[in-house]
């Protein structure tokens, strides 16, 4: 009989593409993970992978096998969210995805308070940008993640917890420097600092100052805020942050001034996405409160 420590192998050797990491991974010995996933396609009849020295490849049959398992291990998953539900909130492992433009604004504001209230809870935390999370959620490899809206999460749900506009960073020496508040038209499209593509904050930041990407000079675009921070630093142009960040990037330098966007807001919303039927909704709910009073007492300070 097929059994589910046999599911949890493939499925892991589907994630590495590799027979020793998968073995790795799941914390047994390679011969012991290969020897259940051979009993296991006997057992089915069919080959899932197709092996050789340099890659592993799964066949257009496996493809299926492994989407009907992946199917039953978040079912088996939701029992054992169930059956902790019973038991004490946040008590059971959860996993949580995170954008880089989140993520280390976010997290040190509310982390410390989630590890105070609910000690026992186990998190297993994964920084990506959002394309890769939607599918991780989706997948079931992880149980919710934190994405900045609007992006596109058809098929999942969405819980929105703050809402946040964008601020201008500049140089002390610039003459926006002087403004309280900037207008989209007030901007040198042509020296404003973005990050490269594939950071939904670009799109977000580009919406928010109706900008078209051509705009914007692409010869100067960061993989985090913290370069383009450095390069507004550099006098090499001006950067926009959401208001989470600006403790951490702005206000601690005597450089650089943080200029609110007056563009009809909120520029962006964060919000956990999940899927429809997951089984411990409840838990993210208990976090968005947590997150919300963190947020509010950090962002009005």
């Amino acid at each position: 009989m097929v059994s589910f420590k046999q599911l949890n192998y493939a499925l892991a050797v589907a994630e590495t593409r590799h027979f020793k990491r998968a073995a790795e991974q799941c914390g047994v010995s390679q011969s012991a993970l290969s020897t259940a996933i051979s009993e296991l396609e006997n057992q089915l009849g069919i080959q899932i992978f197709e092996r050789d020295n340099k890659k592993v490849l799964i066949s257009p049959i496996g493809e299926r096998i492994l989407d009907k398992a992946r199917s039953i291990k978040l079912e088996v998953d939701d029992l054992y969210i169930i059956s902790q539900g019973q038991q004490a909130p946040l008590s059971y492992p959860l996993s949580i995805g995170v954008i880089p433009t989140i993520g280390p604004y976010l997290l040190p504001k509310t982390l410390p308070e989630v590890r105070k209230q609910y000690p026992d809870l186990k998190l297993r935390i994964v920084e990506e940008q959002s394309s890769v999370l939607v599918d991780k959620v989706r997948s079931g490899e992880l149980d919710t993640a934190i994405l900045a809206l609007p992006y596109a999460v058809d098929g999942l749900l969405a819980l929105e917890f703050w809402k946040e506009d964008f601020y201008l960073v500049t140089h002390n020496s610039g003459d926006l420097a002087k403004l309280k508040e900037v207008k989209s038209d007030q901007l040198d499209e042509g020296h404003l600092l973005l990050l490269k593509d594939g950071h939904c904050l670009k799109d977000h930041v580009l919406a928010a100052c109706k900008l078209q990407a051509t705009q914007t000079d692409h010869s100067l675009e960061g993989a985090s805020l913290y370069t383009l921070i450095q390069m507004v630093a550099s006098q090499m142009g001006t950067t926009m942050v959401p208001q989470m960040a600006l403790d951490q990037l702005v206000l601690q330098s005597n450089e650089l001034k943080a200029i609110h966007l007056a563009e009809p807001g909120p520029h962006r919303k964060l919000a956990f996405i999940t899927r429809l039927n997951y089984a411990g909704v409840a838990n993210i709910e208990l976090l968005i409160k947590l997150f919300q009073k963190q947020l509010t007492r950090y962002c009005a300070a």
